[in-house]
């Protein structure tokens, strides 16, 4: 009796489990948090502020996509093609910490947040990868001359 009900609450746990994390809402247009660690170029404060991603015409979210995957640690967590939108995961090489980058092509510009998971200084990882991307989108040939 004993190795049922173990099983039957092992079984419970994997299932509860194997559910997965619910794909995560479009943050892009919601300003950063006060305390949180994170750079936007949705928020006009500046501590926050990242300068707008100007993008060729005709740019797809695939050509974005294939970029971004090239930033250290990143692996795609969330995609939405109807509404042009992207979550991306970086992981940090040495702690393992998660970091959430996102991304979202409107019209001729990619709107970019990225945030860390946790409530703790991120020492400006956040501000370096967004520049870093700004980097490599314009050396891809992808952002418009300003």
């Amino acid at each position: 009796m004993i190795h049922r009900i173990t099983l039957i609450i092992c079984c419970l746990m994997l299932g509860a489990c194997s559910q997965g994390i619910a794909p995560a809402k479009d943050r892009t247009d919601i300003p950063c948090s006060q305390k949180a660690s994170c750079v936007s170029t949705s928020d006009s404060r500046e501590d926050f502020y990242l300068a707008p991603y100007i993008l060729r015409p005709g740019v797809t979210l695939d050509q974005v996509k294939r970029v971004v995957l090239t930033l250290p640690g990143t692996k795609i967590a969330d995609r939405d093609k109807d509404s042009q939108y992207l979550r991306v995961e970086c992981t940090s090489k040495i702690l393992r910490i998660v970091d959430d980058l996102e991304l979202k092509l409107t019209d001729f510009q990619l709107v970019v947040r990225s945030q860390s998971r946790a409530d703790y200084p991120d020492f400006g990882a956040n501000r370096r990868r967004a520049e870093t991307l700004r980097d490599k989108l314009d050396l891809a040939g992808l952002l418009d001359e300003p």
